[in-house]
């Protein structure tokens, strides 16, 4: 088991995507973000059940830095409950892991 981790989020624009990825980068809280879309979601709000498009968002980070990715995807997130799940990442390349633990301050 490594220290490395995946978080998931996902975004209802590809603008509101791409502006979550810059900041986790530029802020040195993920290594890379990855924006896969559009998907679509089907979900249940407010007891209600909704279905509509979306960006995911693959965050490469730290277990350590996990709070502060929350806490900026809040932030910068325009859905009142705005999707953060944490996924470790069990083994892989070395030379990139190692590269996520460099990317990330």
């Amino acid at each position: 088991m490594t220290d490395k981790r995946i978080v998931l989020s996902t975004a209802g624009s590809e603008e509101e995507a791409r502006k979550i990825a810059h900041a986790l980068v530029e802020r040195k809280l993920a290594a890379c973000v990855n924006i896969v879309g559009p998907i679509q979601s089907v979900y249940r709000w407010k007891s209600a059940v909704e279905s509509s498009p979306e960006f995911l968002l693959f965050i490469k980070t730290t277990a350590a830095a996990f709070a502060r990715v929350r806490d900026a995807i809040r932030e910068l997130h325009s859905y009142e409950v705005p999707e953060c799940v944490m996924v470790a990442i069990a083994d892989g390349d070395q030379e990139y892991l190692r590269w996520i633990e460099d990317s990330i301050s």
